[in-house]
């Protein structure tokens, strides 16, 4: 059967184009070698069951692995002591192995709830008897851990892990214990009073910091697409596709997964990609891109959900892209907190940065979809517009900016300073998307987004181009706002640039004019 690239469900390398994962495995059999404790929480589709799998075969020659999966222990479970014992006892006589037969049968009975109580003190007293018992040290691996986050009996569990750990040295226990799953069990929310209050949980703080990088490097990728081109052979250039693909979504596995999916299965045949070579190309990239970000699928869904169910988070992304905001990483923040451990962010230097441009041009989409923003006048002329704007498949920059300097004027020229520098860029944002909207796409280059200036990069039918959103503070202050444009063309090997400058002087003269700064054209709107 031939391989495929997978965005659902684990991994497998038989059925599956896979990043080689050995320098991540090595990292982390360090860890159980050091007896650590530890968790793998990252965001959805992250490749941690993958990762999970991939460590069970690498340890198993070595170690008795017991690898569970929470989400078998199924909702009763935690109603009470006994039913979470009987579950745990059943899933662990299904899936581990090698058991001593007198271990076999105390599982066994506390499975069918004939030993004991059925306490978790006497299921305890079986893995104490299990790890003395054992011939080889003994790694649980427990998979989803956030099905059972929320309730009492599993913070308990939790609990008698880390008493046994710090017991170590008097009595027998695991070598390594690592859960995985989207949320830290080092720092769990829970509501288990009767007056619903939420507290904050610490039961397992022996846990060792987990630093190994889960994100593809675009080395990992052009790894994966080297297999896949000796299979296909279709020309590719590996190195430049690999860094495209990196470019866009910051090495997220999923992602990239399922762009590569895209390409090999998708796309090729469409217009303008008659051949599985033609896809494998920048231009592929950006149409699997585009691709993907009108998708319906779990991994958007998730995000989007955790945004409207927590006004918090919802503040921080909408402050760094509607606003240009720069926000100072403190982990200390519940906001930064959350959107770090749901992926959506990632620390940049001491800044917080959206995770990668396929997340911030999603969420860039959601809040320009807003009711009321698709109810503004400038939403609505650009759908009333759009067509006009294109000629032979080319997007025509200028004429947007010429009629979009027009209409902001009519609209908004009269308001005063803080309405144009806070809104500004959103209003553009908003007289763009539905004219690019199904065909092209955009993200904002985050190593120039700040309050001042924002680029702004659109792919529109495999040409990118590049265009400056800009406060206007002097004439000086926008002649090197011209060069550092010019600069900017340079590394995306274009010859003509845009600019669009919010100019608070009474005096301006609104419209488009062009400039040349070397060897470079720069269209520029004044508004």
């Amino acid at each position: 059967m031939a391989r495929k690239f997978n965005v659902t469900g684990a991994c497998n390398p038989k059925r599956h184009y896979m990043v080689d994962l050995t320098s991540r495995l090595k990292e982390i059999r360090i860890m159980v070698e050091d007896g650590d404790y530890f968790t793998i929480n990252r965001g959805r589709q992250y490749g941690k069951t993958t990762i999970l799998r991939a460590l069970a075969v690498n340890l198993e020659k070595d170690y008795e692995v017991v690898s569970l999966d929470f989400q078998r222990l199924g909702s009763m479970a935690y109603e009470n002591e006994p039913s979470f014992v009987e579950a745990f006892s059943r899933i662990v006589l299904a899936y581990g192995k090698n058991f001593p037969e007198d271990i076999r049968r105390e599982f066994t009975a506390l499975r069918d709830r004939t030993a004991g109580t059925g306490s978790l003190q006497v299921l305890f007293d079986v893995l104490t008897h299990w790890c003395g018992e054992s011939e080889r040290p003994i790694v649980l691996l427990i998979d989803e851990v956030d099905t059972a986050t929320n309730n009492q009996i599993f913070l308990d569990f939790l609990a008698q892990l880390r008493a046994d750990y710090l017991d170590r040295d008097i009595k027998p226990t695991f070598q390594s214990v690592i859960l995985a799953g989207v949320h830290d069990v080092r720092n769990i929310k829970r509501k288990i009073r009767p007056d619903e209050e939420h507290k904050v949980n610490s039961p397992w703080n022996i846990a060792a910091d987990f630093l190994v990088n889960m994100n593809f490097q675009a080395r990992d990728i052009a790894g994966m697409l080297r297999e896949y081109e000796q299979e296909h052979g279709t020309g590719m250039d590996i190195e430049a596709v690999s860094q495209d693909i990196f470019d866009y979504t910051n090495g997220y596995p999923v992602l990239v997964s399922r762009i590569c999916k895209l390409l090999d299965e998708r796309i090729p045949g469409m217009d303008g990609f008659p051949t599985l070579a033609a896809a494998w190309t920048a231009e592929g990239v950006v149409h699997a891109v585009g691709m993907m970000l009108m998708e319906k699928n779990a991994l958007f869904e998730s995000l989007i959900e955790k945004v409207d169910a927590y006004p918090e988070l919802k503040s921080i992304l909408s402050d760094i892209l509607m606003n240009g905001a720069e926000i100072s990483y403190n982990p200390d923040l519940a906001s930064i907190q959350l959107a770090e451990m749901y992926g959506f962010v990632r620390r940049e230097g001491t800044k917080v940065v959206i995770a990668n441009r396929i997340f911030e041009t999603r969420l860039y989409n959601y809040f320009l979809s807003a009711e009321k923003e698709r109810k503004s006048e400038m939403y609505r002329l650009g759908e009333r517009e759009k067509y006009q704007f294109v000629k032979n498949g080319e997007l025509n920059m200028k004429a947007i900016l010429e009629r979009f300097a027009v209409s902001f004027d009519d609209l908004y020229g009269d308001r005063d300073e803080r309405f144009i520098e806070d809104d500004g860029r959103r209003f553009f944002l908003l007289y763009l998307r539905p004219i690019i909207n199904g065909v092209g796409n955009y993200y904002i280059e985050s190593r120039t987004r700040n309050n001042e200036r924002t680029d702004i990069i659109i792919d529109y039918l495999g040409k990118q181009i590049v265009c400056e959103l800009k406060i206007w503070r002097g004439n000086a202050y926008n002649e090197r706002g011209e060069q550092q444009i010019s600069d900017y063309l340079d590394y995306y090997h274009l010859d003509t640039g845009y600019m669009l400058s919010f100019c608070f002087n009474k005096n301006k003269k609104v419209g488009v004019h062009e400039v040349t700064v070397g060897e470079k054209t720069l269209v520029e709107a004044v508004v």
